[in-house]
Formats: C-alpha cells, sequence, structure tokens
C-alpha cells in the first residue's frame, strides 16, 4: 500500500502541465526575462500539487485520495513483503474506496441514531492494537508513517467498526431473539452429531449482484492469489470481507459443515487444514473461504493439551558451513537425549554453549502441525530431534509437562443462544448496509 509516494509524484506532475498550459502567450505582452507574459493571466486550469482533490463524496463528506492511499498502505503491510502488481495495485484501490464509502455511510448511520463514539473510546483502541505489535501509540504512529500509512487511518478504521457494532446493538440486537424451540433443537442436533468433524473457518464475503457477478469473482481470485502468496487472510478479510465478521478478521468460528450454506459445506469438507477455497457462489455473492483447523465434535483431543516446554538452542556466526555446524548440532542432539529430563536442561547446556528459554501454558494446537506431532508422541522429558536452520539457530524443545484436555462437553443454551443471535445480526445488519447504499448520495471525483 505505499502508493502515497507514486500518487504525489503523479499530482505533482499535473501541476507542472497545468503551469505550462497557463503560459499561453497573446499578442502585445510585456517581456521579462525572455519570458512573454499575457497583460491579463486566465488560467485554464489550477494545478496545485499540494492539494489533493476528492475521490468520492458520500452524504456531504469527504474521502480524499489520501485517505485511499493510506488505507491501502494496510493491505500492502498485509501482504508481508509480496509483491503488488501494478494492475493489481489499482483494483485494490478501487475495493478500499467501496470499503471508505461503506465505512462512511456506517458511521453516519451510527451518528444519524444519536450513537457516538468518544474520542478517548478511540484512543484506548488504538493504544491497545499498537501494543499488539509490541509498539507505543507513538512507535506506532511512526511506523505506520514509514509504511506509507497514518494513525489516522487506523483510527477512522476503529471508529466505523465500534459506530456500527454500536448501531447493531442498538437497532437490529434488540429485535433478534431465538426461540427456545430453536436453540433446544440445536443442543439435540449437536449432541446427536457427537463424534463427527467441525472445523475452524474463516470467510471472506464479497456481495454481487447478477449484473457484477463477473466482477466480483474476479476481485476474488485476486484477493485468493494474494493469500496464497503469503498475504494475511485476518487482515484481508478485515479490509475486503462485506460480512460483518470482518471485524474479527473473518473469523467464524467453530462450525458443522451443515451448520453452513450446502456450497460452503461441500467445499468445506473437501479442504486440507491450511487449505484457501476458490470463490464460492452463494445467495447474494461470493465466499472465499480458510479451513483453519478441524476436530470432532464434542470429543476430547489431544492437541488441546497444555504442555511445559524448554527449548535448548543454539546459534551460528554469519557464514557457518554445514560441515561446521553438523558437529555443535550433534552435540546438542546428544545431551539433550543424555542429561535425563527438564531439570538438568540449563546445567547440560552451558557444557556446549546453548540457551535455556522456559515456557508454560502452551497448547499443542497454537504449534505448527509437524511440531504437534512431535510432541504429542513424547513422554516427559525427551526431546525433540533438532530442527531450525544456520541463520535463525538450531534448537530441540524438550517436554517438561502435559496436561491432558478434559472430555468435551456440550455447548450451553447460552452459548447456542448468543450463536443464533450473532447469525441473526449478521444477516440483518448486511441488509441494513444495502439499504443504506441503496439511498446514498455518493458523488465519485
Amino acid at each position: 500500500m505505499k502508493l502515497g509516494t507514486f500518487s504525489r509524484a503523479t499530482f505533482a506532475m499535473a501541476g507542472s502541465l497545468a503551469a505550462a498550459v497557463a503560459f499561453a502567450q497573446t499578442d502585445g505582452a510585456p517581456e521579462s526575462s525572455g519570458i512573454t507574459l499575457p497583460t491579463k493571466v486566465d488560467f485554464i486550469e489550477t494545478g496545485d500539487p499540494n492539494v489533493r482533490k476528492a475521490t468520492a463524496i458520500v452524504n456531504g463528506d469527504v474521502i480524499t485520495a489520501t485517505d485511499v492511499d493510506q488505507r491501502l498502505a494496510l493491505i500492502v503491510l498485509g501482504a508481508q513483503g509480496q509483491q503488488i502488481p501494478p494492475e493489481e495495485m489499482e483494483r485494490l484501490r478501487a475495493q478500499v474506496l467501496r470499503n471508505l464509502v461503506d465505512e462512511t455511510l456506517q458511521i453516519q448511520a451510527a451518528e444519524g441514531k444519536d450513537i457516538k463514539v468518544e474520542k478517548k473510546e478511540i484512543d484506548t483502541y488504538y493504544s491497545r492494537y499498537a501494543r499488539n505489535f509490541g509498539k507505543t501509540p507513538e512507535q506506532f504512529a511512526e511506523y505506520l508513517r514509514a509504511v506509507g500509512s497514518s494513525e489516522a487511518t487506523i483510527k477512522r478504521q476503529i471508529h466505523g467498526e465500534m459506530a456500527w457494532t454500536r448501531l447493531q446493538d442498538a437497532r437490529i440486537l434488540p429485535f433478534v431473539n431465538p426461540s427456545e424451540e430453536e436453540v433446544r433443537g440445536i443442543i439435540a442436533r449437536l449432541e446427536a452429531s457427537r463424534g463427527t468433524q467441525e472445523y475452524r473457518v474463516g470467510e471472506i464475503f464479497l456481495s454481487a449482484t447478477p449484473e457484477t457477478a463477473d466482477t466480483a469473482r474476479a476481485n476474488a481470485m485476486r484477493i485468493i492469489e494474494q493469500l496464497k502468496n503469503g498475504a494475511s487472510f485476518q487482515a484481508y478479510a478485515r479490509q475486503f470481507s462485506e460480512a460483518s465478521t470482518a471485524v474479527v478478521g473473518g473469523d467464524l468460528g467453530w462450525l458443522r459443515a451443515e451448520q453452513l450454506p450446502e456450497a460452503l459445506s461441500e467445499a468445506i469438507t473437501q479442504m486440507p487444514v491450511g487449505a484457501i477455497s476458490n470463490p464460492i457462489a452463494i445467495p447474494g455473492g461470493f465466499s472465499i473461504l480458510a479451513l483453519q483447523d478441524s476436530r470432532k465434535v464434542l470429543v476430547a483431543d489431544a492437541r488441546d493439551a497444555v504442555l511445559s516446554l524448554k527449548q535448548m538452542s543454539i546459534t551460528f556466526p554469519p557464514g557457518t558451513t554445514r560441515a561446521q555446524a553438523e558437529p555443535k548440532i550433534q552435540q546438542l542432539k546428544e545431551v539433550s537425549q543424555t542429561m535425563g529430563g527438564c531439570g538438568r536442561a540449563e546445567a547440560a547446556a552451558a557444557t556446549i554453549g546453548a540457551e535455556v528459554v522456559s515456557s508454560d501454558q502452551v497448547k499443542v494446537r497454537d504449534l505448527p502441525p509437524t511440531l504437534q506431532d512431535a510432541l504429542l508422541r513424547l513422554s516427559i522429558g525427551q526431546p525433540t530431534a533438532p530442527f531450525g536452520t544456520f541463520e535463525e539457530g538450531v534448537r530441540v524443545l524438550v517436554l517438561c509437562g502435559r496436561d491432558d484436555p478434559q472430555a468435551a462437553t456440550g455447548p450451553t443454551y447460552d452459548d447456542v443462544y448468543a450463536k443464533l443471535r450473532e447469525e441473526g445480526v449478521n444477516r440483518r445488519a448486511q441488509r441494513y448496509l444495502r439499504d443504506l447504499r441503496r439511498d446514498a448520495v455518493v458523488d465519485y471525483r
């Protein structure tokens, strides 16, 4: 999203061309230093490169090219270093503009119902957001400027999300009340499906009409290409998904296949964990699914075990060859296997110049799949095989303790009721936003 620099150069070029046009000559003009000027100057076009023209005016509120550039920079950041082609960047720019229009409509709708979001609330949320990046608010603002974005665009997005959530809570949630019969029915079906598969799913939803279906599908394919090249699904969901789950990175939580629309259900059961789907046509648009995890309904899963670990690691100077590193790696392997458990890890590590770090409360499920399998096969006190790289260091993990999960219990009445309410609110919120778009006065420039 580093289009800020590009846009400034483009506007500067436009200004230079406009200035050249303004130097049109007329007869009888006075001469000064070789430049012939007219007696009366009538600018054909103004071109101040420091003035940004509005990109859109939404019911009177202006969205500028700077707003688009800075929000676009967040998407480039989410691409995690992957190069985005220029033509794709322009398509992303158009999508960002649509998102900003929706965001503006959401803020306006909330304010129209006397729902306010105070500046101090936004600042508090922004501070928490910065801490997620390991930075103070001031450091995070500097970081955002360095990547072509700004503190202001993050705060505007926070404002939009908070305003829209509060509007839903005030104007939609009170009217969504699942019946007791509906809740009890779902609990009964869940108990009946004990042992069947369920899935942790992420979704990016792009709305479409029959007239815009081809364009929406093409946009979805471009998003998928970026995701498969390493872009963050959560970041793209926050920016592009038109479902209310965009605010949580598209996370749908744990679902059984039959809880999804038929087309999505069929797709998710065929996907391996970690996969991204192709665009799936559903009523109202297209969905992109990410299968983040899977497990069996109401059955204890070994991957929910909580581990206590010690990590022993060695590092190598730059330029170390494999032949030079192999003896050190072999030492790490032998010491970790013969030291007699976690209690002697520090002493054993000292003999070979290794470092030791302890970590408790590690969920197996949160580890990379290869390590999950390796650790679940270990007994207390045993190490994994060495893993890593010469550049980042080679390490082993020693299993110091393991708390296995308890037998899974069924969802409570309150859990199911809350889930049904959330789904109902999501559907009504989407219809509400469609109505806001239909009735809006949007002037694109």
